[in-house]
Formats: structure tokens, sequence, C-alpha cells
């Protein structure tokens, strides 16, 4: 078997530097990097990381901590699950999905948390070893978002471009920053042609939107157009109008927020912001892995673009 000193050796560079590439790569320059990684292709060297995490002090894992129910229905988290995995798979960490019992069973080298609440900022505070965040904040935490305001404005746009004055923006009952800009792109959108909007929330369940629309449609009358702060709410939405005898999009547009499953699987199709969570997933993974080699150095935050996909519950034949 190939040692580090052949590879060493076969680069034409020192063993420091070769140590220096596997343990440290972002104190090497490109070119060393290339040169060291080409040695070790050539003479099949498979790194020891056993051993090294046991040289670095690390225990090559990381774990996400979910603060919420995972549904079993959509597949969103599963979505963020293969981003986050694929990306620590290629510097050969572990994901270790926990909750909060579960959390202090085995030691980490960091930790990634989604689903957090305001509730639960005191409880992150005690945490002593790098932490990201699945989500924007208010706290001062790195964190991984899509631009919320932005989508939502999109959507808003998207439906005013259609015609509609009568727009309705049902949220999610939650006082929390997505929901909070969600909420204020939706509104900027209607103030840019001074029109005017209602603002519903609910639970994030389809069952809650459908009660709540139906209700909404009996004291209601002419076409509205309905921004949604997730697919799950858009499809209760969709329920609520079809129940009446009227049809999307003939009568009403819809639109969603999140594009993971539920927005091609309702009937018709959803129009909705495509949050790209696979690389999400890797971003956030990115972020926390450097954040580790750099002595829980802050890191900022890293906000995704959002992306229109126009369907068939606003556009016919879409």
């Amino acid at each position: 078997m190939a040692t580090l000193s052949d590879v060493a050796k076969k680069a034409n560079v020192s063993k420091m530097t070769v140590s220096r590439v596997l343990n440290h790569p972002e104190q090497v320059t490109d070119e060393l990097k290339q040169l060291v990684y080409q040695a070790m292709q050539e003479l099949n060297y498979v790194p020891n990381y056993a051993a090294r995490a046991l040289v670095n002090n690390r225990t090559q894992v990381i774990k996400l901590l979910i603060l919420e129910e995972m549904d079993t229905v959509e597949p969103y988290y599963m979505n963020l699950l293969t981003g986050m995995s694929r990306e620590l798979d290629k510097n050969h960490y572990s994901l270790q999905l926990v909750t909060r019992t579960s959390l202090n069973i085995g030691k980490c080298d960091g930790i990634i948390v989604t689903g957090m609440r305001e509730p639960d900022y005191p409880f992150i505070g005690k945490l002593a070893i790098p932490v990201v965040l699945f989500g924007e904040n208010l706290h001062g935490y790195d964190f991984v978002d899509v631009d919320n305001k932005k989508g939502t404005y999109v959507t808003t746009k998207h439906i005013l471009e259609l015609g509609y004055e009568q727009l309705v923006f049902i949220g999610i009952d939650e006082e929390e920053p997505f929901e909070q800009l969600r909420e204020a792109g939706f509104m900027e959108a209607l103030a840019e042609i001074h029109a005017e909007g209602v603002i519903l929330r609910v639970k994030n369940s389809s069952r809650e939107a459908e009660a709540k629309v139906s209700d909404f449609l009996t004291k209601k009358k002419g076409q509205v157009g309905f921004v949604c702060a997730s697919d799950r709410i858009a499809t209760g939405v969709i329920r609520a109008i079809q129940k009446t005898g009227k049809s999307v999009p003939e009568d009403y547009a819809v639109t969603g927020f999140d594009g993971v499953f539920l927005d091609r699987i309702s009937s018709p199709t959803i129009t909705t912001i495509k949050q790209p969570l696979m690389e999400m997933g890797e971003a956030c993974a990115r972020m926390l892995l450097k954040k580790i080699n750099e002595r829980n150095k802050n890191q900022g935050k890293h906000i995704f673009e959002p992306k229109l996909i126009v369907r068939g519950s606003t556009v016919l034949d879409a």
C-alpha cells in the first residue's frame, strides 16, 4: 500500500505539504493540491480518515438537529438531507439525524439546525461547538436560506400581471422571519401599483387552509388571486375553490412556495417558487465545515435566488 511518503515523493513535495493538503486544504494553493491529488490517484493512495480524525481531535460526524415535526408525505427534508450528505461525503464526514432529546448522544464536530422558532434560541445558545442554521434568523447565527421576500414578491407580481386586482396572501401562522419576509414581499408588490390585499394566516396545513378559504369565499365575490406561503397551503386553497364549483385557473389563480413535490401532484399543478433544497443542503454543509476549519469563525449568510415555476394553477396549459 502506498504511504504518505510515497505520495510526497511522487508529487515532489514534502510530507508536511501532503499532510496539509489532506487536513487543511484551505491553507494550500490549488496548484499544490492538484499535484498531491494527482499523485494520490496514480498511487491509489487511500488516506486513513480514522487516524486523521484522531490526530486532529475530530469525530468526522456532523449532526442535523430538526426542531419541528418531519412530515412523512412531503419530501422536503429528504431533498435537504441528500444535499447535506452529498457535500459531507466528499469531505469524509458522516451525517447524524438527531432531535432535541438525542442531541447529546455521541460527540460531533458541528451541528446544522433547522426548524428554529424564537423560543429555541436560548437552547441553541448553550451549544459550545460550531452551529449553522438552515433558515434566516435575527440572532446573528450563520445561516442558509432562500430569498423569502423576493419569492412572494415574484409570485404576487405574476398574479398581478395576469390582471387580478383582488389578492389574498395565505400565510403560515408563525411570527418568524421567513413568514414576515414572505408577507413583506406580497405587500411590496401591491404597494408598487397602489393595490390592496388581504392577509390571512393558518397553520401549514392543507386542511386548515381549505377551511379558511371556504369560509372566505362565502363572503367574497369576483376573481381572486391567492398567494400562498407554501405548496401545502396552496393545495388546500385549490380544494376549497373546487368545492364551490369554480375552477383554477379559469376563475381563481393560486401560487405556492417550495416546489418540492406537492406542486407537481396537485390538480392542477401549482405555480410556485422553487427552493433549490439540495443545493441549499450542500451550502449548509460547506459553511459548517469551513466554520469548523476556521475555529468557529463567523461565516455570515448564504441566500439563494428564488425561481418562479409557472404551472396550471395560474396559466392554462402551463
